[in-house]
């Protein structure tokens, strides 16, 4: 098995080498190096496994301290998915937004980039270790400096990967991981949580799965699901009579109805609109992890659209620089205004506030300790800070900001969301 790992593990790292677009965007040298890393990491991991390490004891964390520095592996990645963000996504962004779509040559560029391989485990095909919070925030963070809503599309698949992995029962996870790391690419499996009640609490469930028998009946509506109308099957989240729980349902089943849900943002990532009406699911496909914490689940699908926040937001402050230091008003550029200085400081400081906050929370959630507090703290930080900084960046571009001509009307409207959306993503 582990020589299957690894086999895999290289065979996607090698499908992405080989692609001709990376030349084609000067990303050649940074996939080289996430290859090379990754082949090293896969013959450390093996060794390991053989037996030859098996006695020496995995090392804690001096002190359990928090550590901001990244691995070699999650530096790499991070610069290989800053790249093809950069010159990837950020020219396709204005007409996916346009078009509320994604374009099927950009599906095929992030296929080749394997993800969804970090969302499964080692023994069923992927490169999932134990820990993965981290990396997957880091992923995110790095897409959405491209644009959020491309991100949230493109991250779909490895968020149900994880939800499974993390909430599956092994029998489960056995069953559907696979499919994850196939030739033939992941399933598309939406992650349904928020509904459209006023003041709806996604901790309050109203969607309803009542037991009958060896099924389920799921009734309820859902809201603002990203990719919904596409996706083959819907991970939707329902009170059972013992608590909330997670059914993975084919979205062609008897009763279940879908319809666009345009939005004020987001509009690539096909937000819809799902309504269950007594949909029978088998009691099978109920996810059965046996420790299930439906408070870490919603944590972590908020943790996830904040670091999709922490991408855009950064480069939203990219951008405000640049602009800021070229546009020339009474003979010198706008940047030298104190009121414009201290604006763009101001996103900076905030932008490092909200990263270092998800960070933590990411960090404890990785540990496995209680990161509940931590997360809400990010979220409510990140829900008002990056709402703050969209409109700053559309401030502090003046007229040009409220036209389509610049990405700061598109950010401005797409981090309104990390405030709003329930669900969608996970890390």
């Amino acid at each position: 098995m582990t020589t299957d790992v690894q086999g895999r593990a290289l065979a996607v790292l090698n499908r992405v080498a080989q692609a001709d677009w990376p030349d084609r965007l000067k990303l050649r040298k940074p996939f080289e190096k996430l290859l090379y890393t990754g082949s090293r990491t896969g013959f450390r991991l093996a060794s390991q496994r053989a037996g030859k390490q098996a006695k020496e004891p995995r090392k804690a964390d001096p002190d359990g301290l928090f550590d901001l520095s990244l691995s070699d592996e999650q530096q790499m990645l991070v610069e290989m998915l800053e790249g093809f963000a950069a010159e990837v996504l950020r020219p396709a962004a204005h007409d996916a937004d346009t078009s509320a779509g994604l374009p099927a040559e950009l599906l095929k560029q992030a296929l080749e980039l394997g993800l969804t391989h970090y969302g499964v485990s080692e023994v069923h095909g992927g490169m999932a270790g134990e820990r993965t919070v981290v990396t997957n925030a880091l992923i995110a963070e790095a897409l959405a400096r491209g644009d959020l809503s491309l991100a949230a599309a493109l991250l779909v698949p490895l968020s149900a990967a994880n939800c499974i992995r993390r909430w599956a029962s092994p029998e489960q996870q056995a069953q559907w991981l696979p499919a994850f790391v196939a030739e033939e690419g992941p399933p598309l499996i939406g992650i349904a949580v928020g509904e459209p009640q006023l003041l709806a609490d996604p901790g309050e469930l109203k969607t309803v799965a009542r037991k009958r028998g060896r099924h389920y009946l799921l009734s309820g509506e859902k809201c603002l699901v990203i990719r919904g109308r596409e996706a083959s099957q819907l991970l939707v989240a329902a009170q059972a009579s013992d608590g909330p729980a997670l059914f993975l349902v084919d979205a062609t089943a008897k009763g279940v109805e879908r319809r666009a849900e345009p939005a004020m943002g987001l509009k690539a990532a096909g937000t819809a609109r799902i309504r269950l009406k007594g949909v029978k699911v088998d009691a099978s496909r109920r996810l059965a992890a046996e420790k299930f914490d439906y408070q870490a689940f919603l944590d972590l699908n908020g943790l996830a659209w904040c670091a999709l926040a922490l991408g855009t937001a950064q480069a939203a402050l990219d951008y405000v620089i640049g602009y800021c230091n070229e546009r020339e008003a009474f003979g010198e550029p706008i940047s030298h205004r104190q009121g414009v200085a201290f604006m763009v400081a101001d996103i900076a400081i905030e932008l490092d506030a909200m990263r270092l906050m998800v960070w933590r929370a990411c960090a404890l959630a990785e540990r496995g300790q209680p990161f509940h507090r931590e997360a809400y703290l990010a979220r409510l930080l990140c829900a008002e800070k990056a709402m703050k900084i969209g409109t700053d960046a559309v401030q502090l571009l003046g007229g040009h900001g409220f036209t389509q001509e610049h990405p700061a009307e598109r950010w401005y409207r797409d981090l309104r969301a990390v405030a709003i959306l329930a669900g969608g993503l996970h890390l």
